[in-house]
């Protein structure tokens, strides 16, 4: 189950003064098909940079947003990755189709360039700015893997990357992810 993250958004009143517009458990949520402990909850998204703090509306009001920031724009977010032993009955198609499927789902399939050290694999044109709350995961990355422990932080740029948990909890990552230029290589 994804963890019930609390969103709490502030405005301005009539007169300029602080106030709370909403606060209560966040729902833009997605879930991984196969994996209730797979999965991303979407908090807030800027459509432009400089962002606008201009109005109330809800950029998370409506359907469940997918992997990626709008162009020029950013999101900020939990992720949500499983213990791989949850998936240890599966064989390596198994798990591939699960991936492929998780990715559709948040409209990330033409992300997934290499998948061959990990189904989870894929490369976006963004920074991200990715903290580990809770749990342990390690960075898979084409040369080589880095583990993390909660309040590590990665400054991902734009590589092919994955993320595979080897401990017993599902781990929990806080991210913003900003569009980028991509590196030219």
């Amino acid at each position: 189950m994804l963890y019930p993250a609390r969103r709490i958004v502030t405005g301005h009143d009539k007169d300029g003064r602080s106030i709370v517009l909403s606060d209560g458990i966040a729902t833009n949520t997605v879930s991984s098909p196969l994996s209730p402990n797979r999965g991303l909850t979407n908090f807030w998204r800027t459509e432009e940079t400089p962002a606008s703090n201009v109005g109330d509306a809800d950029p998370m009001a409506g359907p469940a947003q997918g992997l990626l920031p709008p162009k020029s724009g950013s999101v900020f977010r939990f992720f949500q990755i499983a213990p791989e032993k949850e998936e240890a009955h599966m064989t390596p198609a198994e798990r591939e189709a699960r991936m492929r499927a998780a990715f559709a789902l948040m409209g990330a399939s033409a992300n997934r360039i290499d998948t061959h050290r990990h189904s989870s694999m894929h490369k976006t044109e963004t920074v991200d700015y990715i903290i580990l709350l809770k749990g342990e995961v390690s960075l898979v990355l084409d040369e080589g893997e880095v583990a993390m422990k909660p309040f590590d932080v990665v400054v991902q740029r734009g590589t092919n990357h994955g993320w595979v948990n080897y401990g017993n909890e599902p781990a929990l990552l806080v991210a913003v992810l900003i569009d980028a230029v991509p590196a030219q290589r």
